[in-house]
């Protein structure tokens, strides 16, 4: 028979829902989720008008794609009891996911809160292949990269899978989302080729004020995405908001004089970027380093980024949206200096790191960026092969001249005159999926 005393103890270590860190968890997981539009805007505005609407769909259709993926697989795989490499089936289909308690918060919120990360994720990738990736195959691709990419580098990292163990440090996404999309954005432009008429003729931003939207709305929803990585409404949720606020602007800042002594002007879009690449450098870091260390790291981190996006501007590599530079350069720039950076003093679950006497950590987040980057690259190229083989990735030249509004949806961002252009029933161009158009001028 149990000893009442100890049952007492048993009883009150037993997890148990707290109301305050549920409705913390609920605005976290909505900020998070609203960042996938945010960044159909951000995304929307830098391409040309006759791409906006398809550009703007590659984000909002994870929400349905990825969201759904994750709820009947994806969630398990990452997440549910398995081994080091991969979660089991224990929780496919949503089983066992109910309101019992997971850590301080109801089960099936924790699955909510983590499938937001899933669906931008996945939506992050299209920045690199906008203007000519056709839509039908883009989404059997997020779906496919959704299991079998994020799902296991999110059991790695988070859901108790061998990078854990080792000690790597992903406070909110370093690896599991930004690294994981750069590399797989910068596979996925590579595997497609470059745009019809990259580099030679000027493509440019189309609406400049939704890139400026989208930043700022990604901003916001950022707290959720960090703040809410405590999963509790506590001191540790208040430095990585802290730290969620501060970093873009010392990034922002450095940015802007990067652009002005460079070129002479400081530009919106430039602005824009820095912010993002601030959010993208801290989100490793953000609950496990002083916020004046986190004012340096987001100096720190413009510089990567932004030489990587000059050098890419003059190559081959068509990046459209430079995914790899932002997210990628900036992911890995995060994830080591949350090596550098880390200190027990600010989280007692972390680990210190090289300026707290500990180089050790500098060389395991090393491996979890090695890791990442390698198992991204291959997964990713496996995935769009195979599709390759069964329809075709691209475009045809003439859909693209016209524009991926029209060819793949049958709509316009922007009509003019009278209205919108005539779309036709017949006569379908090959590799054309949407319905084929009355005889238009070519691209505006």
């Amino acid at each position: 028979m149990t000893h009442p005393s100890l049952l007492l103890a048993l009883q009150s270590a037993a997890p148990a829902v707290v109301p305050a860190d549920t409705a913390w968890m609920l605005v976290s997981t909505a900020l998070v989720l609203l960042m996938t539009p945010a960044l159909a805007f951000f995304y929307g505005g830098l391409v040309r008008s006759k791409n906006s609407l398809n550009t703007m769909m590659m984000s909002f259709v994870a929400l349905g794609a990825v969201g759904v993926v994750w709820a009947l697989l994806a969630y398990s795989l990452a997440f549910s009891q398995g081994n080091d490499w991969l979660g089991g089936l224990g929780n496919a289909l949503l089983a066992g996911v109910g309101t019992e308690a997971k850590g301080t918060i109801p089960h099936v919120l924790f699955m909510a809160y983590q499938g937001t990360f899933a669906i931008i994720t996945a939506a992050l990738i299209s920045g690199a292949v906008v203007e000519r990736m056709r839509f039908g195959p883009y989404l059997a691709f997020i779906a496919l990269w959704t299991v079998l990419v994020y799902a296991p580098v999110a059991h790695w990292v988070w859901g108790g899978g061998w990078l854990m163990n080792r000690g790597v440090l992903d406070f909110a996404g370093g690896t599991v989302v930004h690294i994981n999309a750069g590399v797989s954005a910068l596979v996925a432009a590579m595997v497609l080729g470059v745009r019809k008429d990259y580099g030679r003729q000027a493509i440019l931003p189309h609406n400049v004020p939704f890139v400026l939207l989208g930043a700022g709305l990604l901003w916001f929803g950022w707290f959720g995405f960090n703040g809410g990585s405590a999963l509790a409404a506590n001191e540790l949720a208040a430095v990585a908001f802290t730290n969620t606020f501060l970093a873009p602007m010392a990034t922002l800042v450095v940015w802007v004089l990067l652009d002005y002594f460079r070129t002479g002007r400081a530009t919106a879009v430039g602005g824009a970027t820095g912010i993002v690449i601030g959010l993208v450098a801290i989100t490793p870091a953000a609950g496990f380093i002083s916020p004046a260390s986190a004012l340096v790291l987001g100096a720190l981190a413009a510089f990567p980024s932004y030489f990587a996006i000059v050098a890419r501007s003059r190559t081959r590599l068509d990046d459209s949206l430079d995914v790899f530079a932002g997210h990628g350069i900036g992911g890995i720039t995060g994830a080591l200096l949350t090596g550098v950076f880390a200190s027990k003093a600010w989280n007692a679950a972390g680990n210190d790191g090289l300026l707290a006497g500990n180089a050790g950590q500098l060389a395991t987040q090393a491996l979890g960026v090695a890791v990442s980057v390698v198992y991204a690259a291959a997964g990713t190229f496996v995935i769009l092969k195979l599709l390759a083989l069964v329809t075709s990735l691209r475009a045809v030249p003439r859909a693209e001249g016209l524009g991926l509004d029209v060819t793949q949806h049958g709509e316009e961002a922007y009509s003019s005159g009278e209205g919108s252009i005539l779309v036709m029933p017949d006569a379908v161009p090959a590799g054309v999926t949407a319905p084929a158009l009355a005889p238009q001028p070519a691209a505006r």
